[in-house]
């Protein structure tokens, strides 16, 4: 119908929505304007001088180009577009998805595909009766549980209905590990398709919440006494002759070993890339199921990079630190980058871990203690930055180190508070 509504889509450093409502005959066009200011933006709604953002040259605009197709949306008589930016005629280059796009075309050149899933792990909140927001009251709950125990509001039943509407495949959605907790993965897929499928999900899942009067929150530590919820990139790599890569043959192949040895050489500074809030490094401890060790095993949830080998058809490399506060796109081109590079270099990757990650461990390199350092890891890790992109990695620098300006002199509870109601 000529009098649909379009809402073309993208997602910033913070993984907010931004977008526009626009007439079907507008997205027709097949570009809708933006500021960059949007990527000088922090979640305070200040303007700062980041790179990229164009502060100094006017604000200038940037152009979501669109895909030319429309997805189904959870509003109705509303259709989805998403799109890469562009600036000057060219991509655009904090633009995520042209970043995970462009990686997964760089494995190509080597003869492989990235396929990927995520899972997802999310706190939900309900307002008392003096409008305090407060941990969703669920006394019954239990890791791996469903049903109205784990979700009297029927949250999770919706969110699986919208989402097989709108045609956002979902593997699987059950109680995590603490009451109020939620793991909702979606299916394997080619990489960029999978990570635009995390993105609308995310999206409609909070949009859904809030339409119940709950706030469904991916922050990775919103309550101190309670566990993390992270986002974990599972991925696999296809040959040029439609097999899995991984492990062929039981055990991890060259390949894999490669990956392998690239994701542990950059851990340090991947975590900036991974987890990148002030809340994250409550979440990023030791003797957690967080990635916080620079170490690797077979299927070992304790380890940062958990290995699966079981199956040579579904094989595949599971990172675990990342948490829900990021861009996906940025976070799996990161991890794809970090792999490639392991590839490309020739690095050697350490043993596998033998220990329980949990009182022994195996190395002595783990996450940096705090926001401040991730990032003095990320402007370290020049190879990886330059992999990455380095107007990117000079963004990221720039309003991190801002965020961390703003949020150092708070306490633990006015940090939750700051980013709650976004992330």
């Amino acid at each position: 119908m000529s009098n649909e509504r379009i809402r073309p889509l993208f997602t910033d450093l913070y993984a907010l929505p931004r977008g526009k409502y626009v007439p079907r005959s507008v997205a027709d066009g097949g570009k809708i304007g933006f500021c960059r200011a949007v990527y000088g933006v922090p979640l305070d709604r200040d303007i700062v001088p980041a790179p990229g953002a164009g502060f100094f040259e006017g604000l200038p605009d940037m152009d979501l180009m669109l895909d030319g197709d429309y997805r189904d949306s959870w509003q109705a008589g509303t259709l989805i577009a998403l799109g890469d930016l562009h600036a000057n005629g060219e991509p655009f280059g904090l633009c995520g998805r042209s970043l995970l796009k462009r990686s997964v075309a760089e494995w190509q050149a080597h003869g492989y595909t990235p396929k990927v899933g995520i899972e997802l792990e999310a706190y939900v909140f309900e307002q008392d009766e003096d409008g305090v927001w407060k941990p969703y009251a669920t006394p019954g709950a239990f890791v791996y549980g469903t049903g109205p125990a784990n979700d009297p509001y029927g949250l999770m039943d919706l969110l699986w209905e919208t989402a097989m509407t709108c045609g956002l495949l979902v593997e699987s959605i059950n109680g995590e590990y603490d009451s109020g907790q939620f793991e909702l993965t979606l299916q394997f897929g080619d990489a960029v398709e999978a990570v635009d499928n995390v993105f609308l999900f995310r999206t409609m899942a909070k949009e859904v919440a809030a339409s119940l009067g709950l706030i469904l929150t991916f922050m990775p530590k919103p309550i101190p006494e309670r566990g993390g919820s992270g986002l974990h990139v599972n991925f696999s790599l296809v040959d040029k002759n439609g097999g899995n890569a991984i492990a062929p043959e039981g055990e991890l192949s060259d390949v894999a070993t490669a990956c392998v040895a690239g994701l542990m050489e950059h851990h340090e500074a991947l975590c900036g890339w991974l987890a990148n809030t002030m809340n994250s490094y409550d979440r990023l401890q030791p003797a957690s199921m967080a990635g916080y060790w620079a170490n690797w095993a077979d299927d070992h949830r304790m380890v940062t990079l958990r290995s699966s080998t079981g199956s040579a058809k579904s094989a595949r490399l599971e990172h675990r630190t990342a948490d829900c506060a990021g861009n996906p796109y940025i976070q799996v081109a990161a991890v794809l980058q970090a792999a490639k590079l392991g590839l490309e270099n020739g690095y050697k990757a350490p043993a596998a871990e033998k220990e329980d990650a949990i009182e022994n461990v195996s190395t002595d390199r783990h996450a940096p203690a705090s926001l401040v350092r991730a990032m003095d890891a990320v402007e370290k890790d020049t190879a990886l930055g330059k992999a990455i992109g380095e107007l990117l990695t000079d963004n990221l620098l720039f309003m991190k180190r801002d965020e961390v300006d703003r949020l150092s002199d708070k306490s633990q509870d006015e940090v939750r508070d700051y980013y709650l109601p976004f992330i």
